[in-house]
């Protein structure tokens, strides 16, 4: 009988066991494994991720789904020539067929029409974890069926859509929960912009500047997703309209740096054309060093809900002014932090950094 009392005892441990991982597991899908996705992918590697099992990845042409090459760390690489031809619905079907309790979509792609689907994946239960700023920073109306779709219970991880990690969207989270109210906003948010105008002190054409940011992977392949502002724009409608200002894209006044004759052209020609930048921008740095001044790309919003975003002159004083490398500088004038503001500051830009606030948002969940 004792016999019998271990031989049970040994075949039922391992079934709770199972049971207890299982619940302890986080099921995901990656969607798009370009630079950010990458970096993800790495860190997917690594103990940090020992609770997340990866269940399906793709780029915008193949995907993957077997477990045996959803291991090999060479994945991404591997998606470049190989795999099954994209498809949705089947990427979802192995999240489903997970039998984990918490499936999480995650977008690391830049693609406005995945953005689109976050809110129908909330409403059907998969939460969403994203970089991706198109849904959240872009029509009034894609905010407020997300918003819907949250009412469903799912969650939706949104840190690395602004400063790439920066604990900005948690703090004003958490300043609204306490009852404060952002009344102003100001700051630079956009590393590739920051760095540019850290740098920029009339020693070297603009252009030469650009293309050394370029190389070093702080801009986009084609800078003018940078230099238009449209990127800024979104962040700040994203943080905007967390704290309750109901702002449409369309009301943000964006000043691009981009001359007109350069943004509807092909990007080979546009960056062949790059120096058509540099008189413009020398002119504004001369008369801003006339003054004392410093340039820099700032947003600014202000308690009325008017937004504008572009190129300004500060003082050597004001925070922008002493800001290093690719660092953001969010400060926040709320009803509490009123003689000052709560300044949140640090890099804005980089894989890795963005990769791990996707990485954060995921293991919340579980």
């Amino acid at each position: 009988m004792p016999s019998s009392s271990r031989g049970i005892a040994t075949e039922v441990a391992p079934t709770v066991a199972s049971a207890a991982a299982a619940s302890s597991t986080i099921a995901i899908v990656l969607l798009g494994t370009g630079v950010v996705g990458g970096a993800l992918l790495k860190l997917l590697n690594t103990s940090a991720a020992a609770r997340v099992r990866l269940v399906g990845a793709a780029n915008s042409r193949r995907q993957q789904t077997d477990p045996a090459r959803l291991a090999s760390r060479g994945l991404r690489e591997q998606l470049n020539g190989a795999g099954e031809a994209r498809d949705n619905a089947r990427l979802l079907a192995a999240l489903d067929a997970s039998g984990v309790p918490v499936k999480v979509i995650i977008d690391a792609s830049a693609s406005a029409t995945l953005a689109a689907r976050h809110a129908e994946w909330l409403a059907r239960g998969y939460h969403v974890v994203t970089a991706n700023k198109a849904l959240a920073g872009g029509e009034l109306s894609g905010w407020r069926a997300l918003q819907a779709a949250l009412a469903t219970g799912a969650r939706y991880g949104d840190s690395a859509t602004v400063g790439a990690g920066l604990p900005v969207l948690s703090t004003l989270r958490r300043l609204l929960g306490c009852g404060d109210s952002l009344l102003t906003l100001e700051g630079v948010f956009s590393g590739s912009l920051s760095w540019l105008f850290n740098q920029y002190d009339g020693s070297r054409p603009f252009s030469s500047l650009l293309r050394e940011a370029r190389q070093l992977g702080f801009t986009e392949p084609d800078p003018r997703s940078d230099l238009s502002g449209e990127d800024v724009a979104r962040k700040l409608l994203i943080i905007a309209r967390h704290a309750g200002f109901s702002i449409g894209s369309d009301e943000v006044v964006v000043e691009s740096l981009v001359p007109e004759a350069l943004r509807g052209i092909d990007g080979a020609v546009f960056l062949a054309r790059l120096e058509e930048l540099d008189a413009p921008l020398a002119a504004r740095h001369a008369e801003a060093t006339a003054r004392g001044n410093v340039l820099r790309f700032l947003a600014r919003l202000n308690q009325r809900g008017h937004a504008r975003i572009g190129l300004v002159e500060v003082a050597p004083t004001h925070p922008a002014a002493r800001l290093y490398g690719t660092d953001n500088l969010f400060a926040l004038t709320t009803t509490r932090y009123n003689a000052q503001p709560l300044v949140i500051q640090g890099p804005g830009a980089g894989p890795e950094i963005t990769a791990q606030a996707m990485l954060a948002d995921v293991l919340a969940l579980g």
